[in-house]
C-alpha cells in the first residue's frame, strides 16, 4: 500500500466516523450541550471539516470549499468566511446551529471529496515537503495530513460519546 493509499483509508475512517456520530441525530440533538461549556454535535462536525477544508486548501493553494461550493452561505452563521472554530468560546460554541445532519455531513462529504482529490496526486517524496517552518522540527505534508485525521478522529469520537449520551437520556 502506498502512503497515500494509506492517508485516503485513513480519512475514509474520519468520514465513516463522521456519518455514525450524526446518525439519528435531529436539529435539537444536533446543537445539545452537555453543558453551558461543553462543545455540540455540531459545532465538533463543523469544526473539524473546516480545519481540514482550510489546512487542504491551504496545502494545494485553492479556494476551500467551505466559499467556493458555498456551504457558508448554506450554514449561514455569524462569523467570518475564514473562520474555524480554533478557539471558540463557549458562546460561539452555542451559535453553530443547523437545520439538519445532511448540512454537517454534506458539508463533509464534498471536503472528502476535495482531499481524497489531492491525495491521488501525492507521492511518497512529497510527503517530506516542509509546509509550515514555523515549527521546530518544521512540519511537512505528512506530518500535516496525519494531524488532520487524528484530530477529526479525536473530534468525530467526541461527537459519538455526546451522541451516545442524549440517546441514554432519551430512553
Amino acid at each position: 500500500m502506498k502512503s497515500a493509499e494509506l492517508l485516503a483509508d485513513a480519512l475514509g475512517r474520519v468520514k465513516e466516523a463522521v456519518h455514525e456520530a450524526v446518525q439519528g441525530l435531529g436539529p435539537k440533538q444536533l446543537s445539545a450541550r452537555l453543558d453551558e461549556e461543553a462543545n455540540s454535535v455540531a459545532w465538533l462536525i463543523w469544526h473539524l471539516t473546516r480545519v481540514q477544508d482550510d489546512h487542504l486548501a491551504e496545502l494545494t493553494d485553492t479556494e476551500q470549499v467551505w466559499t467556493a461550493d458555498g456551504w457558508a452561505a448554506k450554514f449561514d452563521l455569524p462569523f467570518p468566511l475564514d473562520e474555524t472554530g480554533y478557539g471558540h468560546a463557549p458562546a460561539q460554541v452555542a451559535e453553530v446551529q443547523v437545520a439538519s445532519r445532511s448540512l454537517l455531513t454534506g458539508y463533509y462529504d464534498a471536503v472528502h471529496r476535495q482531499s481524497l482529490r489531492f491525495l491521488r496526486t501525492v507521492t511518497a517524496e512529497d510527503l517530506d515537503r516542509v509546509v509550515d517552518a514555523g515549527w521546530s522540527p518544521p512540519v511537512t505534508l505528512g506530518v500535516r495530513l496525519i494531524s488532520v485525521i487524528a484530530e477529526d478522529l479525536q473530534h468525530a469520537g467526541q461527537a459519538a460519546l455526546i451522541r451516545g449520551v442524549l440517546q441514554r437520556r432519551a430512553h
